[in-house]
């Protein structure tokens, strides 16, 4: 994201005095600077490494995997609302596609060239997996949203589901959706509302996902302290736009009541 990290700037002459007058302030001032300093890092390593949190591999990939995979009615009403708006032999990318649910999904309604940018590696083993045992050929490959390894131009439809919120550099990444789209081509995110009530989330875990036990527990837990401190408003998704290259966006609810459909187009 385009952020600037802001010290404060140098203490200036009064500064300067009071430090002299009282080694407290001067004390103060350096653990202020230290902590801007960590800050940077904390944020320089998020961006580096493309993603918020903690990584999706190995065990948490596949744990993950397996139990989005029970909801696999969402992911088809998904593909059959985006496959209404695409021509025949489409290009399409999606953007952390996870398991590959959603492309797969896709590809079983129409002729389309799909491809999937996972940053996790174990992702794209799973959708790799998944994809064969599907008998679809969907080209998965691993590469960070932010510095997409495609040319210009290349797709007519884009969709991110449920995963920009985890994005350490959302408007660049939003540049590089713009970049890689056709002329005229869209773009779209589904993905949760910042301002979701707790009610919701529980709704939408017991009912629409179906999740029992420990899994039922675990998954409550991650929506409402972690997932819900990183996904943006409509506010926040009009402002981020309004910095990148498309400009201009179109939202609605999701149905659900827990999400957000972003629409862009290029």
């Amino acid at each position: 994201m385009n952020e600037k990290l802001c010290d404060g700037g140098g203490p200036g002459f009064v500064g300067e005095r009071m430090q002299r007058r009282n080694p407290v302030c001067h004390v103060q001032g350096d653990a202020r600077d230290i902590g801007n300093k960590k800050e940077r890092t904390h944020m320089s390593d998020q961006a580096t490494k493309g993603y918020k949190g903690i990584g999706m591999e190995g065990p948490i990939a596949r744990w993950y995997a397996k139990n989005t995979r029970k909801s696999i009615a969402g992911y088809k009403n998904d593909a059959k609302k985006v496959a209404a708006c695409l021509p025949e032999k489409a290009d399409i990318l999606e953007i952390a596609p996870g398991p590959g649910y959603l492309s797969i999904e896709l590809a079983k309604l129409g002729n389309y060239k799909i491809t999937g940018l996972d940053i996790s590696k174990t992702f794209v083993e799973i959708a790799r997996e998944n994809a064969k045992e599907a008998g679809l050929e969907i080209d998965f490959r691993q590469g960070d949203a932010a510095r997409m390894p495609f040319d210009s131009e290349t797709f007519d439809l884009i969709i991110c589901r449920a995963a920009f919120k985890n994005f350490s550099q959302p408007i660049i990444a939003l540049d590089e959706m713009n970049r890689v789209l056709k002329a005229g081509g869209k773009a779209v995110i589904l993905d949760l509302r910042g301002d979701v009530s707790h009610e919701a989330i529980d709704k939408h875990v017991e009912e629409d996902l179906g999740l029992t036990g420990i899994n039922r527990l675990f998954t409550k837990w991650v929506f409402k302290f972690s997932l819900m401190k990183r996904a943006y408003t409509k506010d926040q998704f009009r402002e981020m736009v309004s910095k990148s290259r498309f400009t201009k966006c179109k939202i609605q609810e999701d149905p659900t009541g827990i999400g957000l459909e972003v629409w862009l187009e290029k």
